[in-house]
């Protein structure tokens, strides 16, 4: 990796590591407050608004320590590295998020079939005006703070989540008190756990996209299209300029490293180890301009076999 590019990485990893201490703090505060708030006023919408913010709590803790794994140089014991603690940390919220979904769901059906919530109204709407704009501040933070961290965008997901939460809240306390002036407010009980079961079903495909992004980089699959576009095109430039035949292209992206094998398929009797660096440095110099931790293999081989 280039000079610019350590910096680069070291700038991204510091950029990532703040958000992750935002998100930890957001979460305390609004978490501590939602639970308190909601068990005073007997409102499930707020409890369960707060359990999920507080266990981003322990999930923001888990994303900080994958971060520091992530960072840390490769050793005996791990010649890679630990990159792949990004993926599983991303897998660790997707999972967490929806075991917390499901519960809210069979707590609201509990709520409903039970006879329903006694939660006013106007806490209802108070509350998730509150709730909303503070988490939509808080995304919008952590936007500004790191741009290429999949730990930043997990994070991000889930205040996002929050904010629909929370709208989802606010729209509901101010039904419930339209309702209370018409000839159906007996039904004001159903609003609260009504409320849980449309917020979870607005959310429930974020952490499928949560759990299908870190299985993805777990499998090693291909990288984000645009990375992938970029590798096809610095490889064809160097194929075009050294006249080499199509080369077969394997790469993947594990947290912060991407891993790129290029190998060309040679005649006999044409090229020498002096030449293929050419062939290697004209590659691997350019992938080093991706925002990301490259490790390339470029080689040139007269066997198929071995391409393969």
């Amino acid at each position: 990796m280039t000079a610019m590019g350590r910096e680069d990485t070291a700038a991204d990893i510091r950029a990532e590591r703040r958000v992750l201490t935002a998100s930890l703090l957001g979460a305390g505060v609004l978490g501590a407050a939602a639970v308190v708030w909601g068990l005073i006023a007997d409102a499930g919408a707020l409890v369960f608004d707060g359990v999920y913010t507080l266990a981003g709590i322990a999930l923001s803790a888990a994303s900080l320590l994958a971060s520091r794994a992530a960072a840390s140089a490769p050793s005996r014991r791990f010649p890679f590295g630990k990159q792949a603690a990004v993926p599983i940390a991303v897998l660790i919220q997707g999972a967490a998020l929806g075991g917390t979904l499901l519960y809210a769901a069979v707590t609201a059906v509990q709520t409903i079939v039970a006879g329903g919530s006694r939660a006013s109204q106007t806490v209802l709407l108070a509350y998730g005006l509150l709730s909303a704009v503070y988490s939509a501040l808080l995304v919008l933070a952590l936007r500004q703070l790191a741009r290429r961290s999949d730990l930043a965008r997990a994070e991000i997901v889930g205040w996002r989540a929050g904010t629909v939460l929370s709208l989802v809240v606010t729209v509901g306390g101010a039904a419930g008190l339209a309702l209370e002036r018409t000839a159906f407010r007996s039904l004001g009980v159903f609003i609260d756990p009504a409320l849980v079961l449309i917020a979870v079903a607005i959310v429930a495909a974020m952490p499928v996209q949560l759990v299908r992004a870190g299985l993805h980089e777990l499998l090693e699959g291909a990288p984000p299209p645009d990375v992938l576009a970029r590798i096809e095109r610095v490889v064809d430039e160097a194929r075009t300029a050294f006249g080499l035949p199509t080369p077969l292209v394997r790469s993947t992206k594990l947290g912060r490293r991407l891993y790129v094998e290029v190998d060309f398929v040679v005649p006999h009797d044409r090229w020498n180890v002096d030449a293929e660096d050419h062939v290697r440095r004209a590659i691997v110099d350019r992938l080093h301009e991706l925002p990301f931790d490259v490790w390339a293999s470029v080689e040139l081989t007269t066997d198929d076999d071995l391409a393969l």
